[in-house]
């Protein structure tokens, strides 16, 4: 799993700002497509600022989790540009 949260961490960071990819973008990228919730385990444990977590967002177009709380989440999103209504990401 190491190896994996190393990758999921380094393709994270690279999201460059005003950009979004899904934990299922994100899994597939690391190369394990069906590990898309664990790349959410290893978004939740990472305390690095550095790596943009706030920019993964659900399949749906929710925001899904963060560590720091969804509101927090939610209001990076909104600084970076992003409409975000009822929850989902425009």
């Amino acid at each position: 799993m190491k190896k994996f949260s190393q990758k999921v961490l380094q393709i994270v960071k690279k999201i460059p700002k005003g950009k979004t990819l899904t934990y299922k973008e994100v899994a597939k990228r690391a190369g394990r497509p069906e590990a898309y919730r664990a790349v959410g385990s290893v978004l939740k444990k990472n305390k690095n600022p550095e790596i943009p977590c706030h920019r993964v967002i659900r399949s749906d177009k929710d925001v899904g989790g963060f560590n720091q709380g969804r509101n927090k989440k939610i209001s990076l999103l909104k600084k970076e540009g992003f409409f975000i209504k009822k929850g989902k990401i425009f």
